[in-house]
């Protein structure tokens, strides 16, 4: 289906502004296909990039090193990494180095559940099913393209 039939706008003003209507309403379409994948598992997508930051970096980071490494640079990375510790998923510890900061890790539970969702990869690519590799070559290429253009 096009776009245009998809929000009910038979016109745009030009390709910028469709290109920009496109871009949001696919980032909702893809957002809301992870939300499926990650609902049974009661992490949200944002949970997900932290715990995935954590297993990755292989140390513990700060909320601030955390933050600069999520791909939602908007969001409250302190409240998301408080709703993860209640969760068991990750933890705090008061940092070696300076014991006025706070170091986060991804604990035992946490890294089980990032296992499980190993195995689900294939779905996550799945969502990008209908493109080609080149497809989406081309894709990466564009939307790099874009944000660096500012």
């Amino acid at each position: 289906m096009t776009l245009e039939k998809d929000i009910n706008q038979p016109k745009f003003r030009n390709e910028y502004q469709k290109s920009g209507i496109n871009l949001i309403y696919t980032y909702n379409w893809v957002n809301e296909q992870m939300k499926m994948l990650f609902d049974p598992y009661d992490i949200t997508s944002q949970q997900f990039n932290i715990l995935r930051i954590l297993r990755g970096a292989g140390e513990p980071l700060s909320t601030l090193q955390i933050r600069q490494r999520m791909l939602d640079k908007m969001s409250d990375t302190s409240r998301i990494v408080d709703r993860l510790i209640k969760k068991g998923l990750v933890k705090k510890n008061t940092c070696k180095s300076d014991r006025r900061l706070v170091d986060v890790v991804i604990t035992d539970k946490g890294k089980s559940l990032l296992e499980e969702l190993d195995k689900k990869n294939d779905v996550m690519d799945g969502v990008m099913k209908s493109l080609s590799e080149a497809d989406a070559k081309k894709l990466n290429e564009l939307l790099d393209k874009l944000r660096n253009s500012q």
